[in-house]
């Protein structure tokens, strides 16, 4: 066999193992009840990942934000950061189970509430809480989002997590790529709701204050709004206790003037302006792993 098909064959062989071991622990996490699942899940990743190299980043991200705690204070936020995850990663295996118990959520979309009646919106959430229960304010509001996500590497993986995921986006849940705008721009113009995680690092993006310090930032969801004269809705997931959550709105009110490129960068620092508002309040709850700043 040559060296490139030896390549593709262990790649194949990866994944599948990856994906072997996905559905394993699907199986074995859906055996528990929803809240049983939820704090197993936190409790493996509060004692394991600790160890990991990213907890050493996610303090250093930590005390570069807040310099006022001491290095005890931000290794404890750190650590509560990781049960969060751990109840995320259990809670998506359950995604359908939990969608479908509206006793688990609390809504507050305060001045928000105008943008979801009638055209179309852009909303960007941040990885906070349980994100992946965000677009549940846009259907409890009678809409039908529509959704963007990073795809994973391996196919398999990829296409069992978008499955769990698909009924919170009944219009259509689309991996970042090249014919992915022109998709969106035509879902929100007709008058649908089109989410974003927009807290994540983009190099090819733009910068902006968050937390003192420049950031890499994706300028799309605010040029799609400003292109399309659609609202900009920032929204969050808060965990209250347990698998239990607050979903919450805000509008986002960008400038509309002469220079296109100025209110796009205005646009995308006022929503992580409110992003950085939301963690100072939670922080334990935002991940703070990523290289989000320049």
């Amino acid at each position: 066999m040559s060296p490139p098909r030896r390549g593709a064959a262990l790649k194949s062989l990866q994944y599948r193992l990856e994906w072997l071991a996905l559905k394993s622990a699907l199986g074995v996490i859906r055996l528990l009840p929803l809240d049983a699942a939820s704090w197993l899940g936190g409790r493996i990743w509060r004692v394991v990942a600790p160890f990991n190299a990213r907890h050493r980043r996610a303090v250093a991200n930590l005390q570069a934000a807040f310099p006022e705690k001491s290095p005890q204070e931000c290794d404890a936020i750190a650590r509560d950061m990781w049960e969060n995850l751990g109840r995320v990663m259990a809670e998506t295996l359950q995604l359908d189970r939990l969608a479908a118990d509206p006793s688990r959520f609390a809504f507050d979309i305060g001045p928000a509430e105008r943008a979801f009646e009638g055209k179309g919106s852009i909303i960007v959430s941040m990885h906070s809480g349980n994100w992946e229960v965000c677009a549940l304010g846009g259907l409890a509001a009678g809409r039908q989002p529509a959704g963007v996500y990073q795809a994973l590497k391996n196919p398999l993986a990829d296409e069992l997590l978008k499955n769990l995921r698909a009924p919170i986006y009944p219009a259509g849940l689309f991996s970042k790529g090249h014919d992915t705008a022109r998709r969106l721009m035509a879902i929100a113009r007709g008058g649908g709701m089109v989410a974003f995680l927009a807290d994540l690092r983009d190099v090819r993006g733009i910068r902006v204050p968050f937390f003192g310090r420049e950031a890499h930032a994706t300028p799309f969801p605010a040029s799609l709004a400003r292109g399309s004269s659609l609202p900009l809705i920032a929204s969050r997931v808060v965990r209250l206790k347990g698998a239990r959550f607050r979903i919450e709105a805000r509008p986002v009110a960008y400038p509309v003037t002469g220079d296109r490129k100025a209110d796009i960068t205005a646009a995308t620092a006022l929503v992580h302006r409110q992003f950085e508002e939301w963690i100072r309040e939670n922080p334990s709850q935002w991940m703070w792993i990523h290289r989000k700043w320049v």
